[in-house]
């Protein structure tokens, strides 16, 4: 019975990684397909990745998910370290409480409700001050700072919580200011943090598709809004290719990412 239990346990987990993972293996090969019909094997080809090229309209919601992508992730990086470095530093003060409820309600808050209320905050915003005039990038950008800040809060506060703090005592104790400190010390130790929730935070923005539908105005529309207009009115060749270069950029970031949370935690272990 013992020896049955492994086999099973492995079957169980080989079935289960096959129902995840050979869908999105399928859109990968397709994608080399010569054959416009998407389940006809008609032979190996880049033809799709040339026609990908020419289609002005992916380019430029591409640009703009890149530039969207990267603009959230920077402001998320800098706001969310500013929010870790407060609940894992400056013990208990008023709003602290508050400010964990704020920088983790998102990550368990359904997409859908935090895009209509971004939504709403944007429509009463231009009634009662004439801003924004129109959604676009501006409002996208601003939505997606406001959930990607928790995933960095919570990578760079328990990284802050892990590290010794008896370097930055010892700089201080020499008379180094705290600004200093930061900068010189701290935030050097916390880097891998840094450049994990940045890159999670980019990989979210650019993969976002239901915030971005609420908060994106006329001629606004992002990469994955694009895939999903085109993909409901039929699967093309194109939207393969397109697929799996979205599929290697979002495995690329997350993977990173992984890496340097695992090299950070090996480090402080």
């Amino acid at each position: 019975m013992n020896g049955r239990r492994p086999f099973v346990l492995y079957t169980a987990m080989a079935f289960g990684y096959a129902f995840l993972y050979l869908p999105i293996v399928a859109v990968i090969a397709y994608s080399f397909n010569e054959s416009r019909m998407v389940t006809v094997w008609g032979g190996f080809s880049f033809k799709w990745y040339a026609e990908l090229a020419g289609n002005a309209q992916i380019l430029d919601a591409a640009r703009r998910s890149l530039l969207i992508a990267a603009l959230s992730a920077t402001l998320a990086t800098c706001l969310g370290t500013l929010a870790g470095l407060a609940l894992a530093r400056f013990g208990r003060f008023g709003g602290r409480n508050l400010l964990s409820l704020l920088t983790s309600a998102p990550l368990v808050m359904p997409e859908v409700m935090l895009g209509l209320s971004a939504l709403l905050l944007f429509v009463s915003l231009g009634e009662l001050t004439g801003w924004p005039e129109r959604r676009g990038l501006a409002t996208i950008t601003i939505a997606h700072v406001t959930f990607c800040i928790c995933y960095v809060t919570v990578i760079v506060r328990s990284r802050l919580v892990q590290m010794d703090h008896s370097i930055e005592e010892a700089a201080m104790d020499l008379g180094a200011r705290p600004w200093k400190v930061f900068f010189v010390i701290t935030v050097p130790l916390i880097a891998p943090a840094l450049v994990a929730g940045w890159l999670l935070a980019f990989t979210l923005s650019l993969d976002d598709l239901v915030v971005a539908s609420f908060t994106a105005g006329p001629g606004a529309s992002t990469l994955p809004m694009v895939i999903y207009s085109k993909v409901k009115l039929g699967v093309t060749p194109e939207i393969n290719a397109l697929a799996t270069i979205v599929i290697v950029l979002v495995a690329a970031g997350v993977t990173v990412a992984g890496w340097m949370l695992h090299r950070q935690g090996k480090s402080t272990g």
